[in-house]
This record gives C-alpha cells, structure tokens and sequence, in this order.
C-alpha cells in the first residue's frame, strides 16, 4: 500500500474495539448522526437549502423516532431526554418546511411518539 492509504485493519481488531464500547454509547452515537443527517435535510445548517430534501428527511426522523422508541427502557433518561427533545425540534422544523403540513398524528415518527404539536 502507498503512504497515503492506511493498511485495511483486520475484521477481528474492528470487532474487538466495537465489543469495547457500551451498547448505550452506540445507541445515542447512532441516534446523534440520524440527528444531524436530519438537520442537514431538512435545511437547518449553514448551508440552509442547499442539501434540503424533505423526504429524505422524513425517513431519518421516522428512523430516528423508531430508534428512540425501541431503546427508552434501555439507556437511561440522562440520555433519552435531550435526545427526545432534540427529535421534537426536528419534528417541529420538519412541519415548518413542509408546504403542505402532515396532519397531527401523521409527520415523519408521530406514529412512535403522538402528535407534535407548536
């Protein structure tokens, strides 16, 4: 390999790191980048709309909600809590960009966590 390619590492080295890390640590690691691939979806970067695509952002919310939902009794509430709050802001900023606004009950992740009103 050339100096500017890193060697593969080995499949068993990846596997026993990853094995290192704590199941929450990797839940809320996976929750933060659904967050943030939102938030680049629905316009909310420096960016603003360059990258904004609502549908896009509708599957990483509902994902997100999904995700939230399934690990509420398995990480404690210091990590769901501003993780459910973060999912309500960009649940609210998903149906302020939304032309035509999903009824309550119907935006992207309602379905896991009840209408999400302003």
């Amino acid at each position: 390999m050339s100096e500017t390619s890193p060697e593969p590492r080995p499949f068993d080295d990846m596997a026993r790191d990853i094995a290192e890390v704590p199941a929450v640590e990797v839940i809320v690691t996976v929750a933060v980048n659904l967050m943030s691939a939102a938030a680049v979806k629905l316009g909310l970067t420096e960016e603003g709309d360059k990258y904004k695509d609502l549908d896009e952002a509708r599957k990483l919310v509902t994902a997100l909600a999904g995700l939230l939902d399934a690990s509420t009794t398995e990480i404690s509430s210091f990590h769901a809590a501003p993780l459910r709050d973060g999912l309500k802001s960009l649940q609210l900023a998903f149906r302020e960009a939304s032309v035509v606004p999903d009824e309550p009950g119907q935006g992207p992740g309602e379905k896991y966590t009840g209408p999400v009103y302003g």
